[in-house]
């Protein structure tokens, strides 16, 4: 009996339990319902408004229907309306349906219909109420096709991109609390798939890909919930580099001190700023932990930090055990993690490249090679239209030769001041004496004064002509032309193929 009473006592106490576990369930599922209700942008916004026109009435009739989930029937109605009553006050509002009509029935093709739809009606209506709405709607359709961090991203950008843009064109819309949600939800997804692709290249010691991936997530996106490990990260990797300085045995001891000392002083800077910008995260003890271990200063964070770093931990929602299970078997990201306060980043994202820090590292190493030396800039030879240019130095003047020394037709350059002279050049015998200078000339010659030009050279001899003509009676005389004829060659001796054919009884003898 006792044993029954025990049993029974065990049973109805794992009921309890399962009651009170389902009943969180359920009233959390009741909480997150409620609230997706209320922010639920396609749900009939005419449905307080006491009117029997026909063309309310006919919006009504779609509402209806599409929410019995007969879209192509509210679609029916919607066009009905639009096209008996075009001036009707409700046209914006059925336009609208129109899209969520196909935003509701799913699907890509359904999709890309609902965005045609969306934005249609911005086009139309650019200055309406309702043209914020759309432009949410038509981020809101990227965001329900985002894939999970490790998958595709494509949808998640371009739901950042519409979201942004969102923002910056109707600033005053009442929607922009929730479109601001939406970002950091969206922002979270890209910026947990770049940290995992940098800490992937960590692991695998490709410290330069892992930096690059890493500082993209730490400039674009301050809100992510992991930015204390992402720091950690960047840290470790300029730690790992300066180890792998270290080791080379091929590096001066004074150059591979000069760039260690370089990396350790990034990965402190990186180490410092978990403490100052997340003093209130989960591995800051971590960085406190690396400072102390480089012999670095530990820095302290100011109270704002503290008060804000608080608040964003404190807005982010705790990660139940049914949302990991379902976040398993469901398609879309898990964004229960992200931050409902602080502003999101509004700028296109700021990307680190690989090459980039390669360029700099490599600058690094060349200046603590070359300490004190400037980069020598490479100077852009100039052409012969082109000015001399001021970064490199004129070339010596060349020297003329002095009157009465040259060949009496021009200038003759002689050479550069420091070249070594040679003798000078003969005087021609046609040269005519130099004249006196003028005294009274204002302008002095600076060439020779002789205007002889020199004899004119005796024209080449023809070579005589040749009759070609035979003339009758004479016996003909072979010309020379230059050309000898090459004997020909006795081949009776060599053997050959080409002999007579053989005939007769001939034929029978083999040789």
């Amino acid at each position: 009996m006792r044993r029954f009473s025990l049993k029974i006592s065990a049973a109805a106490s794992g009921c309890l339990v399962l009651a009170v576990l389902l009943t969180g369930v359920f009233a959390d599922a009741g909480v997150r319902q409620k609230k997706k209700k209320s922010e639920d942008l396609s749900v009939n916004p005419l449905k307080d408004v006491a009117s029997k026109q026909p063309d309310k009435e006919l919006f009504d009739k779609a509402m209806v229907a599409m929410k019995k989930g007969r879209y192509d029937v509210a679609r029916l109605d919607l066009q009905t309306m639009l096209n008996t009553y075009p001036e009707s006050e409700y046209r914006m509002r059925a336009k609208l349906a129109v899209g969520d009509s196909w935003f509701k029935e799913g699907g890509s093709a359904a999709m890309t219909q609902a965005e045609a739809e969306y934005e249609d009606f911005i086009t139309f209506f650019p200055n309406a109420p309702e043209a914020a709405e759309a432009k949410m709607k038509v981020a809101d359709i990227y965001y329900a096709q985002m894939e999970k961090p490790d998958r595709d991203f494509t949808n998640a950008q371009n739901a950042e991109k519409h979201y942004r843009d969102m923002i910056n064109m109707f600033p005053d819309s009442t929607l922009i609390p929730r479109a601001k949600q939406k970002l950091r939800d969206v922002q979270e997804v890209l910026g947990e798939r770049e940290a995992q692709v940098g800490l992937y290249y960590e692991s695998r010691e490709n410290y330069n890909a892992a930096i690059a991936r890493l500082k993209t997530v730490a400039d674009t996106y301050p809100l992510y919930s992991k930015s204390d490990q992402v720091l950690i990260g960047i840290g470790d990797a300029y730690a790992g580099m300066a180890h792998q300085v270290q080791i080379q045995p091929n590096i001066p001891g004074a150059v591979k001190e000069r760039i260690r000392t370089v990396y350790q002083d990034k990965a402190a800077e990186a180490y410092a700023k978990v403490i100052t910008r997340y003093p209130m995260a989960a591995h800051v003890e971590d960085a406190r932990d690396r400072l102390v271990a480089m012999n670095r200063p530990v820095p302290e964070p100011t109270q704002e930090a503290v008060a804000e770093n608080d608040a964003e931990i404190r807005s982010e929602r705790t990660l139940h055990f049914t949302e990991v299970t379902l976040g398993i078997i469901k398609r879309g990201p898990t964004v229960v993690t992200a931050v409902h306060v602080g502003e999101p980043s509004l700028e296109d994202p700021k990307r680190t490249l690989a090459p980039d820090v390669v360029k700099s590292n490599v600058a690094l190493i060349v200046g603590a090679a070359n300490p004190g030396r400037p980069a020598a800039a490479a100077a852009t030879p100039t052409t012969a239209n082109q000015p001399p240019r001021s970064d490199q130095p004129s070339e010596a003047p060349l020297q003329l030769e002095a009157p009465g020394a040259g060949s009496g037709v021009g200038v003759e350059v002689l050479s550069a001041p420091n070249s070594q002279a040679g003798p000078p050049a003969p005087a021609s015998e046609t040269t005519a004496p130099a004249a006196p200078a003028d005294p009274n000339a204002v302008v002095k010659p600076v060439g020779p004064v002789s205007t002889a030009l020199p004899a004119p050279e005796a024209p080449t001899e023809a070579p005589a002509q040749v009759n070609e003509v035979k003339p009758t009676g004479a016996t003909s005389t072979p010309v020379a032309t230059g050309k000898t004829k090459k004997p020909k060659t006795d081949l009776s001796d060599e053997s050959s193929s080409k002999k007579k054919k053989k005939k007769g009884l001939a034929k029978l003898n083999p040789f």
